[in-house]
Formats: C-alpha cells, sequence, structure tokens
C-alpha cells in the first residue's frame, strides 16, 4: 500500500477557495476574530482540509477518493444541504423560478430533476410545468395557493441542487457551524475508508493511530492568531503551539482554552465580563462624564488636530474632510472668528448637498494645510518644524499637549443617544439643541433600544467634562501606570513604529490614547483585576478585552463617515500605525460589545502553549508541523504587536510565570537576506528533527514567483526536508481601501523527511523534470471535475512548480548547488539562482503543455508567446477567472511581458483580456509580433465586420490582409472558431462571439 496521503496527490482547491472566502468574508462572526486583533489568521476552514488531507490515505481510486473527503467536510451535495437546513435560509419563490429557468442552470436542473418522484411533469417542459406551482403578475411571483408543501420543498431542493458551488454558500453556514456529516454519510464514509467513526474527532483519532500509532500531534512554531492549533484541536488533534510573540501565544491559548473550553467556560467568561463593565458603567455614570444635562448619553466624540498657521497666525482645526455621516447628511461647517483668529466649528445634520460637497474639501490635502483665510498652502513639513529641530518629543508623564505643542487636540463633535423613552419629549421645537432643530428623518435609529442618535457640537457644559476627565485621569495616572491599568512603556524606534514619534512626537504607548480613552481602559483593568471572578481563563478573557478595547478606541481610530457605517474603525485596518488628523474616541457606552465579545465555544483535545523561539530544543515532538513562517513578509508583527504588550507587559506573569513579555524583535525571522535564510534553515531543521520518519509538514506562503519559491526551496531541502506537493488557495481581496494588484493566493508546499543518500545534477534532472511535470498535469486532467472545474491554470502552473520542487528535493545532494553560496546570495532580477532557472523551465513547460478546450497541438505549437496567452486568457475568462494574478501568472508562464496590452482591465478582481470591440485598430500591424499574427487579424476581422455590420467585410478583411491566405484558410477557420465559443460563455462576447460563426462559416464555404 503506498504511503501517499490524499493531500500529497490531490486537493479540491476551487471549493477550499470558496469556503475560506465565505469564512472570510463573516468578518467578526468569524470563530477566533473575537478574541482579538492578530495580522493573517489562516481560514479555519483550510486548516481543518489540511490536516483531513494528511491523514486521508490516496487510493488508486482517487475519484472515490475526493468523493469521500468532500463529504467528510460537508461539502459534498448532501452536506450542503445538511448546512442549509441548518442556516434556515429559505430560498424565495422568485430565486426558484429564476434559478429553475435560466440557461446558465439548465445542465445542472436537467442533473438532479431525474431523482425527483414528486415532479415528473417537470422532465418535459419545465417552464410550462412550473406555472402549475408558481404564478407569476407583473414580475412578482408566488406559490399557487394548493401547492402541496412536499412539491415546494422539493423545487427548492431542485434549485439549491442546481446552483453553482459558490452560489450555494450563499445559503449555507459554514462547515465549522454543524456538528458534521450525518448519520448515512457517517456509514459511507466509514465502508470506505475501514474505520467505526461517528464524528470527526473519532474519526481524526482512528486515521492518526493508523498512521502514527497513536491520535495525531499537531504542531505550529509561528502559531500567530492560533487558527491552525485552534482547529487541529478542535477536530481531535493533540497540539502543541508556539511563538516568539507572546501576544500570539496569549490568542493562541485563548483560543485553544477559553473558545475550545466548552459552554461552561464560555457561561464563566461571560458572568465576569457582565460583572465588570457594570461596575465600569456605574463608576463613569456616577461621574457624569458621558451624560449631558439633559440625560442623553454620548457614545462618540469626534476630535481633531489643531496647528497654528505662521503665515497668518490663525489656528487651524485639521481634517481631510468635514463631513460626519453620509447617511445623516451631518457636515462640520468652519466659521471664521476673525477677532480670535480661529475657527468655530457648526455641526449641521440635514445638510444641503452644497454643504456637504463643501465639507468634502477639508483643511489638509496632499500634505498642505488649507484655510479660507490663507489663500496660501502650507507644507506639513513647515507646520512641523522638520527644518528646525522637529516636533518635541512627549515624556512619560504627558497625556495631553503642552501649551506651546504643534499639534493641539480638540472635541469638535459629540453623538448623544436619546433613550426611547425621552424621545417625544425631547421631539419638539426648541434652539437649544441641534436635535430639536433636526427632522426626524435624520435621527439614526439603534434598532435594538429604539433609541436616537444626533450630533452636535460640544457645548460650554460639554467642554467642563472634558476639563473633569483629564482631572481625573491626573489624580490616578502615576498610580495606575505603576499597577499597570494603562501603558507605561517607551515606543522602540523601527520602520513602523517611528511613524507615531516622526508625525506627532509621541514616544510612550499612552501617547496614542487620549485622556478619555485611558481612564476608560484604566477603569475596565482596574475592576478587573479586583473582580470577585477569579481563574486564568478569566484573567486571559479580561486581557483581551483589554487587547480589543486598544485596538478600537485609540488616537488612530479613524472616524468612517460612510452612509453604511457613521462609526469608529478599529486601528489596525492595516499593517501599520497611521496617525490622522481626526480621530474617534468611544465611550464606555459603545465599548459594550468590544468588552463583551461573543465566543463560540467547542471542546478541544490536549495542548501545549509557550513563549518560544522555533529554534530552540525545547519545542515538543509533533507529527504534523503545519506553519505559516514570516517568509518575504512585510508585516512587522513584532513592532506592531507591541501596541498591545504596553497594555499587557505587568500582567503576563502573573499568568503564565515562564512567558516573557518582551517581543523579542532581535530573535524575530524578518526579511529576505542571508540571515534571514540561515534562520530559516535552523528553525525548519529543528522541526524536521522534531517530527517521525513518517512525520509531514506543511509551509503556507504567499506565492509571489519563481525567485521566491527558489528561495524558499533552498531552505528547505538545507533543512532536510523534500518536496511532495503544492496547492494554493485564492485570497485575493476585493477591498475598496486597496488599488491595484496583489499576490492572489495562500501557497500550501506539503513536506516529508528527505531520507535520501543519492546526487544528482541538474542538467541530469532537466528531462526527468520535463516528464513529471507532464504526468502531474496529466494526473490533474485524469480527476478533473468538467461541470464545476476545479483546477485554473495557476493551479497547473503551481503542480509544475512542485513537481520539479519535488525531483530537485528528492536528492539529499545537487552537485551544481553549493548551499552556503545559495544561501548567502543576494538576489537580483539579472542574477538567478541555478535552482530559479528549473523551476522557471518546469512552468514553462506546463504552460505550453497545458493546451485550451478547441483547439489542437498542431495549431497551438505554432502560435507565438502573445497569442498563447490572450487565447488562453480567453479561455481563463470563460470559467470565471477574474484575479488579476491568475493573468500574471499566465503571462509568467508563457515568458510573455507586455500582456498588459491585450488586457482590458488588471484591477484586482475585475480582471479580463480585451475584447475584438475594445481592441478596435490597437496592435495592428506594425513591426511584426503580435500585431501581425493570425491572431490577431482574426479578431481584428471581427471588429471591422462588427463596424460594417457585415460578416462579408470580416472575411473580404482577411482575404485582402492574411498573407497567403488560402494556406492560412483552415487555420484562421479554427481560431474563429474558437473565439466563437465565448459568445456563448461571456455575455460580452455575445455580438462578437457570433460573428467569429458567421466569419468562420464564410471561409468553410469560401463564400463572400
Amino acid at each position: 500500500m503506498s504511503d501517499l496521503t490524499f493531500i500529497e496527490t490531490q486537493f479540491p482547491v476551487s471549493k477550499i477557495s470558496k469556503e475560506s472566502y465565505k469564512e472570510r468574508m463573516a468578518n467578526y462572526s468569524q470563530t477566533l476574530t473575537g478574541l482579538g486583533k492578530w495580522w493573517g489568521r489562516k481560514p479555519l476552514i483550510l486548516v481543518r482540509a489540511t490536516i483531513l488531507g494528511l491523514l486521508l490515505p490516496a487510493s488508486n481510486q482517487p475519484e472515490k477518493d475526493r468523493e469521500i473527503f468532500l463529504k467528510i467536510l460537508t461539502m459534498d451535495e448532501e452536506g450542503l444541504w445538511q448546512r442549509k437546513q441548518g442556516a434556515k435560509k429559505n430560498i424565495r419563490v422568485e430565486d426558484i423560478w429564476r434559478i429553475l429557468t435560466e440557461e446558465a442552470h439548465e445542465v445542472r436542473v436537467k442533473k438532479f430533476l431525474q431523482y425527483y418522484e414528486v415532479l415528473p411533469q417537470l422532465m418535459h417542459d419545465l417552464r410550462a410545468s412550473l406555472s402549475i406551482y408558481i404564478t407569476e403578475k407583473n414580475r412578482k411571483f408566488s406559490w399557487v395557493k394548493k401547492t402541496d408543501p412536499q412539491v415546494k420543498a422539493a423545487l427548492e431542493k431542485l434549485a439549491f441542487q442546481s446552483l453553482y458551488y459558490d452560489e450555494k454558500l450563499n445559503y449555507t453556514l459554514r462547515p465549522e457551524n454543524i456538528p458534521g456529516p450525518d448519520k448515512t454519510t457517517w456509514t459511507e464514509i466509514n465502508q470506505y475508508l475501514g474505520t467505526k467513526a461517528k464524528n470527526l474527532q473519532e474519526l481524526v483519532e482512528e486515521l492518526g493511530a493508523r498512521r502514527f500509532g497513536h491520535r495525531p500531534k499537531v504542531g505550529d512554531a509561528f502559531c500567530g492568531g492560533g487558527s491552525i492549533p485552534f482547529e487541529a484541536a478542535r477536530i481531535g488533534c493533540d497540539v502543541y503551539a508556539s511563538d516568539l510573540n507572546p501576544v500570539a501565544t496569549l490568542l493562541t491559548w485563548a483560543a485553544i482554552h477559553i473558545v475550545g473550553g466548552g459552554p461552561e467556560v464560555a457561561k464563566e467568561v461571560r458572568t465576569a465580563q457582565e460583572e465588570i463593565y457594570e461596575a465600569v458603567d456605574r463608576q463613569v455614570t456616577e461621574w457624569k462624564i458621558e451624560h449631558n444635562k439633559e440625560g442623553h448619553r454620548a457614545d462618540a466624540y469626534l476630535y481633531c488636530v489643531e496647528v497654528i498657521d505662521p503665515e497668518t497666525g490663525w489656528k487651524v482645526p485639521l481634517a481631510p474632510s468635514w463631513v460626519i455621516g453620509e447617511k445623516t447628511k451631518t457636515v462640520a461647517i468652519l466659521k471664521p472668528d476673525k477677532k480670535a483668529k480661529r475657527y468655530e466649528i457648526e455641526i449641521k445634520m440635514g445638510a444641503t448637498n452644497a454643504e456637504i460637497q463643501a465639507a468634502k474639501k477639508g483643511t489638509v490635502a496632499n500634505g498642505y494645510v488649507v484655510h479660507s483665510e490663507n489663500p496660501n498652502k502650507i507644507p506639513m513639513s513647515l507646520i512641523r518644524r522638520e527644518n528646525k529641530g522637529g516636533l518635541r518629543p512627549w515624556e512619560k508623564g504627558d497625556f495631553i499637549p503642552r501649551a506651546d505643542d504643534v499639534f493641539q487636540e480638540r472635541l469638535y463633535c459629540i453623538r448623544y443617544v436619546v433613550p426611547g423613552k425621552k424621545r417625544k419629549e425631547d421631539l419638539n421645537p426648541s434652539p437649544q439643541q441641534n436635535l430639536f432643530e433636526t427632522e426626524e428623518a435624520y435621527l439614526p435609529i439603534e434598532e435594538e433600544t429604539e433609541s436616537y442618535r444626533y450630533y452636535t457640537a460640544p457645548s460650554s457644559s460639554d467642554l467642563k467634562r472634558e476639563e473633569k476627565v483629564i482631572q481625573l485621569l491626573q489624580e490616578k495616572f502615576a498610580e495606575w501606570q505603576d499597577r499597570g491599568y494603562i501603558p507605561s512603556r517607551k515606543i522602540e524606534s523601527g520602520p513602523k513604529t517611528d511613524e507615531p514619534i516622526r508625525t506627532r512626537g509621541w514616544t510612550h504607548w499612552h501617547h496614542l490614547f487620549n485622556p478619555r480613552q485611558l481612564l476608560a481602559q484604566g477603569l475596565f483593568f482596574k475592576a478587573s483585576l479586583n473582580s470577585i471572578v477569579k481563574g486564568d481563563l478569566i484573567r486571559t478573557s479580561q486581557l483581551l478585552g483589554i487587547n480589543k478595547m486598544a485596538d478600537w478606541n485609540s488616537k488612530l481610530s479613524k472616524w468612517d463617515p460612510s452612509f453604511a457605517n457613521e462609526k469608529g474603525s478599529p486601528t489596525f485596518v492595516n499593517q501599520a500605525l497611521n496617525t490622522f488628523y481626526n480621530y474617534v474616541t468611544r465611550t464606555v457606552k459603545s465599548l459594550t460589545t468590544t468588552w463583551k465579545f461573543e465566543i463560540n465555544s467547542y471542546v478541544s483535545r490536549n495542548s501545549n502553549v509557550l513563549t518560544t523561539d522555533s529554534k530552540e530544543k525545547k519545542i515538543f515532538n509533533s507529527d504534523i508541523w503545519i506553519t505559516d513562517p514570516p517568509y518575504a513578509d512585510a508585516v512587522n508583527y513584532h513592532e506592531l504587536s507591541e501596541f498591545f504588550l504596553a497594555w499587557y507587559e505587568k500582567h503576563i506573569p502573573k499568568l503564565f510565570p515562564d512567558w516573557y513579555t518582551d517581543s523579542k524583535r532581535s530573535l524575530a525571522i524578518k526579511g529576505q537576506n542571508e540571515d534571514f535564510r540561515r534562520s530559516m534553515v535552523e528553525a525548519y531543521s529543528n522541526l524536521a528533527k522534531h517530527m517521525p520518519d513518517n512525520g509531514l509538514q506543511v509551509v503556507m506562503f504567499t506565492h509571489q514567483d519563481a525567485g521566491v519559491w527558489a528561495d524558499l526551496a533552498l531552505i528547505l531541502w538545507a533543512s532536510g526536508l523534500r518536496v511532495t506537493a503544492a496547492w494554493t488557495i485564492a485570497t485575493e481581496t476585493t477591498s475598496a481601501l486597496k488599488v491595484g494588484n496583489y499576490v492572489q493566493g495562500t501557497v500550501l508546499l506539503i513536506l516529508r523527511k528527505n531520507l535520501s543518500n543519492d546526487t544528482a545534477f541538474l542538467d541530469e534532472l532537466i528531462p526527468q523534470i520535463e516528464d513529471e511535470v507532464k504526468r502531474q498535469v496529466d494526473s490533474m486532467h485524469k480527476i478533473e471535475d468538467k461541470e464545476e472545474p476545479n483546477f485554473s491554470d495557476t493551479d497547473y502552473q503551481l503542480a509544475a512548480y512542485a513537481a520539479a520542487l519535488r525531483i530537485l528535493t528528492s536528492y539529499r545532494v545537487l552537485g551544481d548547488i553549493e548551499v552556503d553560496r545559495e544561501l548567502a546570495r543576494t538576489r537580483s532580477k539579472t542574477d538567478k539562482s541555478p535552482l530559479e532557472t528549473v523551476i522557471e523551465n518546469a512552468r514553462n513547460v506546463a504552460s505550453s503543455y497545458l493546451i485550451p478546450d478547441g483547439l489542437d497541438k498542431s495549431i497551438w505549437t505554432d502560435f507565438s508567446g502573445m497569442e498563447r496567452y490572450y487565447l488562453k486568457a480567453l479561455d481563463l475568462e470563460s470559467k470565471g477567472e477574474s484575479k488579476a494574478g491568475s493573468y500574471q501568472e499566465l503571462a509568467r508562464g508563457l515568458g510573455v511581458r507586455d500582456y498588459e496590452t491585450v488586457m482590458q482591465s488588471l484591477r484586482a478582481n475585475e480582471a479580463r483580456p480585451k475584447t475584438p470591440k475594445e481592441f478596435g485598430d490597437k496592435i495592428l500591424g506594425g513591426g511584426g509580433g503580435f500585431g501581425i499574427s493570425l491572431t490577431r487579424q482574426a479578431v481584428y476581422s471581427i471588429y471591422s465586420a462588427l463596424e460594417a455590420d457585415s460578416g462579408a467585410q470580416g472575411r473580404v478583411y482577411l482575404q485582402t490582409e492574411v498573407e497567403d491566405f488560402q494556406k492560412q484558410r483552415h487555420r484562421l477557420i479554427r481560431i474563429l472558431r474558437y473565439l466563437e465559443r465565448f459568445g456563448h460563455t461571456l455575455s460580452h462576447w455575445q455580438k462578437e462571439g457570433e460573428i467569429a460563426g458567421t466569419i468562420a462559416g464564410l471561409l468553410e464555404t469560401n463564400q463572400g
């Protein structure tokens, strides 16, 4: 029997990618995100699938292996239906009609319809038969009254089954949200695998015992936010997890012991959260620092930076925009006070369009201060005194700006909440409050409480409350720092941490919080430590609550005025410490859900969590290592995590005496240079030593280019590991915050110990690698799902990389490679390593070997690289591919550099090639290349026929312009027939596809 595992032979990358995307899009309802901020957590479904793929054996029935794998994950048809029922999300009757009558779903409808005995008449005339059950009037659909509930249920299930996989996920729970496969499915799984499992944990234990002799032990030495160890423990593995960074270790410990602690732990934590919140709320209410005299309570304070214009002496409040709320049409309007040389700030709800447009301009733009009382722009560098020594560094005892500091802080808007019972008495004509002047329609409602909110400029009473906050904090400041209720730690200089130092003069972590924020968060910390509810689990959950409040309530929390929001953003919207000219402060009221974070409880297995270096010998032995190392990573985890460590440093040692509270910057594996590579070799050599000979490793990393692959391959090979497979899971972002093209996925590199003693030379291996690449592509073609393709061109190229590495790393020694020299190499685009050259060649072999349906080898081999690129790009688009990275990879694989010229868009998730109409007469003729190719001539013939509204014009063009037309006629016909196909699969190709078919027909009959 082969020792190969499922993941070493195949992996359902398309379905796992879609499930991962669904999990990502759940945002804050993801299982672990509620615990606190960490960067780059891997989707739990990806981890689950990876572990099961490592445990399941590969048989000589690959299709059945995949079927069983999907059943275990509830990603088969019955599992999806089970998840749909769990979600209790019905398909609307109009959507049932649409799905069952749409051409896009026709094939799938017919495939599943044969299994429904209650719907026999639908087999003959679907649309007419549906009218028996569903009626339509004025495009509104409803069930016919006498329709049997059994028939309704059958039609809904048929509609659901007829959807494509990603469409189905709109109606389902995630796999983690149901117990697992049903009894019938478990019987089928057990019969095939020879197991006796009744649930996922029992299956994992049985499969682990077969492979390793015991329950599988899964380790992660770069555990980060804890996704890998948490999911491994949840599905029944014993777990070892460690990280150099104590913030990461704390999150992982909490994931396993709090989220994985079961319902009782979740209940205890919730009780403690409620007790502490009520204590803080009572104190703040008693101080009267969040309520106004009408009894309305603030839920947001908006502050801005204020500076003095050195040219005019005016005090200028700064904000890139003075729009506060798009939905409520709220703006801040600056009113010049010429006598005081400052601006009064009026808050207006229900502003006119002109006022909103004026407010969008702001007083700071592109690094300049701009305001109405000075026609000149003032450079921010001048404001910061960058040529005169810069900003004053704040001192440890500072928590507000000094009077002579460049940047002052000003409260300019408060949002108050009107309790529902007070609403009627408050909504009456009166000039006293902005609220009273505002139409009720503009008041945003808090649906849960039926309370209403309004914006107002701070009154003199509000400003007195600000002074009281400062006084209260001043009284407690030294004691609270000493006790660790608020930070006292200095900010160490670094690429990311220099930002607040340079732009604001902040030198200690508490400077990133204003008095209200420090007072509130300090109160929560004090109440936590004085709580009657004790225990490590409770104390840890309280640290995590502080972590979340720090993230959501700092001077780096940006106000989001957009229509769907009107709320604050977290500190870490990206991997940086961004300072803003205006920001939001949350109140105790608006921190409710931040403190009382949701815990989705599960029960986990045995685990060990440590703060340690991955290179240390004290790590545990594991059968399986799954790691997501900081490889070529731009995220400075060690620096950014100090934002949270500043709050934890005096408390972690009390909970975990063996842990340290230093981010260990000097030990962190970072960069891409020689030291980085040697650190990686040391770490992975250590992991290899701590696993059995039949153990497995998975390294997750971001897929960039052949050079990155070559570097990582060298590192892992030098660590005593060999590659057996590689798969990529799509993770391309759709975020509107980002512009351009991004790395599209996470690569799973599957590895085993290299037990070989063989030696080889690269030139000897080239033919062997080429054969291995072709064998890999053929095996993937054989198991491909033709109806819903699993593999894209990117996956085939990735498999080519893996095939090359499988051969290369199977040898102990490669005579051409001097390991020390390669580890010390400084990478450059012109100086490629021998490994990189071999890997690129493997990719090119795969690209040339992959011929799109509708074309054959005889014509394919004659095409230029750009022709192949364009024709394959169309094939990619027709399969639903819109990720820019896929088209970039295709270009790399074909050795094409100027591929942008044939692309209409390369924006993330909007990438696609040009249509004939979009080409027009561009890139036609000229000095050669694509412009005079048969493919370009065929595409232009479609455009010319469209312009003339005559297919004959296209034939005339080809007959006139193509050299040796009669000899090339049959090739042109095949190209045009290939292009015709896209009229059936791409809506924007419908007319072009039809014309392509017409021209091809004319060429076939040689008619004009």
